[in-house]
């Protein structure tokens, strides 16, 4: 069984292609700067060197046409013809409340996406292009879909309301939804697969940390709070997100400074975080040259705020699950940055938190067991997986084997 697994963005479209019955990436890429005057796209399969070729881009469906012409391509594809491909699963952003779970592609999903463009702005109407491109170059071919929504429906009130009026709920849908919950959900499962444990009986802290970068409770293999709120800038320090912060701060920033709305929010989105603090970068690779290599005191700094709230969410779901028994670092920062791992945990041993600093250190594409011995609380990291997450989800709704 063949599975076309697309994570559409307002301006790209990121694939693989993967072979259900070895769990392996036949091919995979990405058609990058959609609609701009100079595209890119890229292919790259077990047998071909990765290949980026300059071209106009239009849309979606002519983006989604590239993707499907490489797959079949004489020369360098990996299928004979598109029939090959029994299903394509789709990363979706936004369902509000409507899905716990992954989906089958109906017109009632496309109805729900549509109606919570208000509260994803900027995916929903990718993954809906996506959608329609699909559809209009494979009618005949299955399509399903998983929420990054989905995983958190399992959070109880007293996680997901927010202390406003409750008519913001309850007429608007204003709560926290949470995010990244396909990596959570991968992760976790991945950990209870590997300590041979019952994830039923396991309390598990994920922290998925990129660019964009969450923490979610899990007990007994259900979200029970996430960092991330009703939109994805809520919660830890990110690349460029400012996280938690005092929401007054946007109010001042408008009143006194004369920021609009729309400037007052590129600042939060776009311009805070790691790149607004360091003032270098928002890409932790940078970061990490800066502090190792160069001392930088602003690289430093900025590290040890983004460490520091990252340590803080930990204490507080430790408190919220009554105790931990696993702690994952995912992601690629959480899975490529030692340094980060050793100053979060640093001191914790309160919580029986304690870091092998050796394995720490060493650097392996495997799941790895970061904490010593003598360690109440296992210390995973754990490579996410999440187009294998969405390939195994769209191979359990089909029914095909």
């Amino acid at each position: 069984m063949k599975i076309l697994v697309l994570n559409c963005g307002s301006s790209s479209i990121k694939y693989q292609l993967i072979n259900m019955d070895t769990r392996d990436v036949m091919a995979e890429g990405i058609a990058e700067r959609i609609g701009e005057d100079l595209a890119l796209f890229t292919y790259k399969s077990p047998g071909f060197t990765r290949k980026k070729h300059e071209m106009v881009i239009e849309n979606h469906e002519q983006g989604l046409q590239l993707i499907l012409d490489a797959l079949v391509d004489s020369s360098n594809g990996v299928l004979r013809d598109l029939h090959e491909i029994d299903a394509v699963g789709h990363r979706l952003v936004h369902a509000g409340e409507y899905y716990s779970d992954a989906v089958v592609v109906t017109n009632h999903v496309v109805e729900v996406m549509q109606d919570c463009v208000s509260l994803a702005p900027l995916h929903n109407p990718a993954n809906l292009k996506g959608i329609e491109a699909v559809k209009a170059a494979m009618p005949d071919c299955p399509q399903c879909g998983v929420f990054d929504t989905a995983y958190h429906q399992s959070m109880p009130p007293q996680a997901y309301l927010y202390p406003l009026p409750l008519d913001f709920y309850l007429e608007h849908k204003i709560r926290r939804y949470g995010f990244h919950g396909t990596s959570h959900k991968y992760v976790s499962l991945k950990a209870a697969e590997y300590l041979h444990t019952d994830l039923a009986k396991l309390k598990i802290i994920s922290c998925h940390l990129g660019n964009g970068a969450s923490i979610t409770a899990i007990d007994g293999g259900k979200s029970i709070d996430t960092s991330m709120g009703l939109t994805p800038l809520e919660g830890l320090m990110m690349g460029t997100r400012c996280g938690d912060i005092d929401p007054a701060i946007t109010i001042h920033m408008q009143q006194t400074l004369g920021l609009s709305v729309d400037e007052a929010n590129n600042i939060l989105n776009k311009k805070s975080g790691m790149l607004g603090l360091s003032q270098i970068s928002n890409d932790m690779r940078e970061i990490e040259d800066e502090i190792l290599v160069r001392k930088n005191p602003k690289a430093i700094q900025a590290h040890d705020v983004y460490c520091y709230r990252i340590k803080k969410y930990i204490g507080s779901y430790v408190a919220a699950l009554n105790g931990v028994d696993v702690i994952i670092f995912t992601g690629g920062v959480g899975e490529r940055m030692p340094i980060l791992r050793e100053q979060v945990c640093r001191n914790l041993d309160a919580f029986g938190i304690k870091l092998n600093l050796e394995e720490n250190a060493r650097f392996t594409d495997d799941i790895q067991v970061l904490s010593s011995p003598d360690s109440k609380v296992t210390v995973l990291k754990i490579p996410t997986n999440e187009e294998l997450m969405i390939a195994l989800e769209t191979q359990r709704l089909i029914g095909k084997t």
